[in-house]
């Protein structure tokens, strides 16, 4: 549900909303006594403050991955803009090869950061992966023919290019774990019980005890926002992909 982050929004604050309620409804069948009150003040402190403390922890994992993911396309873009240049120096049928190799890589990287269609997605993953074994081989036939350390630097120019790619990838993959997430709900749904236990009945004060779900409803959405690569409206876009085709291509 954390890939589609505007219907978990709307699922967490039913969830929360519902503990609220369920705490209203235990305080009802199980009113709370005078000499227990000092104590239950403490407990719903301290679920609160864990909460928060979760959640700035949450927050922070998702922004540094966010941030992961927005250096590593620009550092795959650096590495495929520095292998252009340098296919000047093999060979010229060698070098234009590489050079449409790279301009074909480019756009099925673009299309990678922009694809939303998991079809898609495994499509341009398999062009993606028979690219490369393609550049590979017309970078290692001409430095194997003329083994020199300047060819050399082709070869490992192309390794970067390779290599960003699969650190992107892990980039990609590397989310909030489910158990991470698992925690959260549970300490946020405990936490709504006990906020709903101890209110006071009116309808000013369940309007007041709405907030408190719709609060952390929104929290929730904005980290499974940020932590999503592809869902929600928080994206990496590919500035430095976009302008080094733009460049190539003049």
């Amino acid at each position: 549900m954390t890939n589609l982050p505007v219907p978990f929004f709307f699922l967490s604050l039913l969830v929360f909303w519902l503990a609220g309620r369920f705490g209203g409804y235990l305080r009802i069948k199980h009113p709370l006594k005078d000499e227990a009150r000092d104590d239950f003040a403490i407990v719903q402190a301290a679920t609160l403050t864990l909460l928060g403390l979760i959640i700035g922890f949450s927050f922070s994992m998702a922004v540094s991955r966010y941030d992961q993911r927005k250096n590593y396309e620009e550092a795959e873009a650096n590495a495929i803009g520095t292998e252009y240049v340098r296919a000047d120096i093999l060979p010229a049928d060698s070098a234009a090869a590489v050079r449409s190799e790279l301009a074909k890589y480019i756009d099925l990287r673009i299309r990678y950061y922009q694809t939303r269609e998991s079809r898609l997605r495994r499509q341009i993953d398999a062009d993606t992966t028979q690219l490369q074994a393609q550049m590979w081989t017309t970078v290692v036939a001409p430095a194997a023919a003329h083994p020199t350390p300047v060819i050399a630097l082709v070869v490992s120019g192309m390794n970067d290019v390779l290599n960003s790619q699969g650190y992107t990838q892990a980039a990609w993959w590397n989310r909030i774990p489910t158990s991470a997430w698992g925690l959260l709900m549970a300490i946020a749904i405990c936490g709504n019980i006990l906020v709903g236990y101890s209110a006071r009945t009116g309808k000013s004060k369940d309007v007041l005890h709405f907030v408190l779900p719709l609060v952390i409803a929104i929290t929730f959405l904005l980290i499974a926002d940020i932590d999503s690569p592809r869902g929600g409206l928080i994206h990496v876009t590919p500035r430095n992909l976009i302008s080094l085709s733009k460049s190539i291509s003049r």
